[in-house]
């Protein structure tokens, strides 16, 4: 284990040496994150003007989600989806067979082989708005819902991650993924809304199939203490099942693993 954690920190240590090389292009992302940011925001501005409540939410309450649908978005930009399509540039190049030669399990080389490490300031932006939203609400929340808050939100990683896995797992299968990418990314968007605001048929599929609810509402409203112990103990249950799904299908798709060089 702690092999792989050490093969974590050398992949971010490179990532975060080159990206500070260019110091100039790292200030601009900064400047690019406090945009986006901006842009985030703006939608949620025009939902709540005239109204107080929307599906249950307030403005503040749903500015934690935001945060969270921040937080996670920098994971996955800064992390999960530069080594995708690292992945499939490996798998189109024959390049994964040097991959499979390594006495490290591959799932963690592909994992970790690339990180956008401006992505900090998109995660210090979201934990500035989960200040700002507890300060318009007049009160801070207790020790036991900043854990739960904390840990869901590494669980709600945990499922966007592994939807991903099985993204790269077809890979091996259909080489050009880049629409199903974009797909994916449009879907996640829709994390920025509490899982309330979808009704019928939309809100299981964000719940169940596509599991945004799990990503950030869930832990939104862990920190807020409005989450039951039943529906905690359901995400993080869900989610560790879809880890392990992702992890069979990725051993399969490696079994059928032909080598583009050969």
């Amino acid at each position: 284990m702690m092999r792989y954690v050490r093969l974590l920190l050398v992949q971010m240590r490179i990532s975060a040496a080159a990206g500070m090389a260019y110091r100039a292009d790292f200030l601009l992302e900064g400047l690019m994150a406090i945009t986006w940011m901006g842009l985030t925001l703006l939608p949620l501005v025009v939902l709540y003007q005239g109204r107080e409540m929307v599906a249950g939410w307030d403005a503040p309450s749903a500015l934690i989600v935001i945060a969270y649908f921040m937080a996670v978005r920098a994971v996955l930009d800064g992390v999960v989806s530069p080594s995708f399509v690292d992945l499939v540039e490996r798998i189109r190049s024959g390049a994964f067979d040097y991959v499979l030669l390594k006495p490290v399990d591959a799932q963690a080389i592909v994992s970790a082989s690339r990180f956008e490490p401006w992505k900090i300031f998109d995660l210090l932006g979201a934990l500035a708005l989960v200040i700002y939203a507890f300060y318009k609400k007049g009160y801070a929340p207790p020790i036991e819902d900043i854990a739960l808050g904390v840990l869901l939100f590494f669980v709600g990683v945990l499922a966007m991650y592994s939807v991903w896995i099985l993204c790269a797992a077809a890979s091996f299968w259909v080489v050009r993924l880049d629409n199903l990418t974009y797909l994916l990314g449009a879907i996640f968007d829709t994390a920025r809304w509490p899982v309330q605001v979808f009704r019928g048929l939309w809100r299981w599929v964000f719940t169940f199939v596509i599991p945004v609810a799990v990503m950030t509402t869930y832990p939104a409203m862990a920190l807020l203490g409005r989450l039951d112990a039943q529906t905690a103990l359901a995400t993080i249950g869900g989610a560790l099942g879809l880890l392990v799904l992702s992890r069979v299908v990725w051993r399969y798709a490696i079994r059928s693993y032909t080598s583009a060089s050969s």
